[in-house]
């Protein structure tokens, strides 16, 4: 039991969370693209990632792996994020340390999931068994890819004090 919970239940408030930070992940991140900035989903794709890492450390481990060092690195970033954000207001160099955080953030849980998909995944799982294999390595490159250009639009685009109000 994990904070009262039978651990495949508590295994299922984990993924729901972190689907919701990936989903509202991705809107906040596009957001960014257009210099937009909607407080709510911010909240909610900052708040539910805080809690997917945070909720993670809770499962059973036998030491400190690697699923633990992403957690780590996820909530070292969530923290200069929600710094960036909400201490700093983006203000100078705190805009693009705002957006490498929140998408290094979201990279981080997809990350996961794509690793999660290749081991519980029927049709993705002989692919990659061990998780080293070709297809689980250039489905990871190139998510890594795709997140580093989004990062990088991302940081010469978003600039939302600088935007006219509609």
């Amino acid at each position: 039991m994990i904070i009262g919970m039978s651990i495949s239940a508590f295994t299922t408030f984990h993924v729901i969370l972190s689907l919701i930070g990936i989903v509202t992940g991705l809107i906040v991140v596009f957001d960014m693209l257009g210099a937009l900035k909607r407080d709510a989903w911010t909240a909610l794709f900052l708040a539910t990632t805080v809690a997917t890492s945070a909720t993670g450390f809770m499962f059973p481990s036998t030491g400190f792996d690697a699923a633990r060092v992403v957690g780590v690195v996820s909530l070292v970033a969530l923290a200069v994020t929600i710094l960036a954000l909400y201490v700093y207001h983006l203000a100078g160099a705190w805009r693009w340390i705002y957006v490498a955080g929140a998408v290094v953030s979201l990279y981080l849980n997809v990350f996961v999931a794509v690793a999660q998909a290749f081991q519980k995944l029927p049709f993705l799982h002989p692919l990659a068994p061990t998780g080293s294999e070709p297809p689980f390595v250039v489905a990871q490159v190139l998510v890594l890819a795709i997140f580093v250009v989004i990062g990088i639009l991302a940081a010469k685009r978003f600039r939302p004090t600088l935007r006219a109000p509609a």
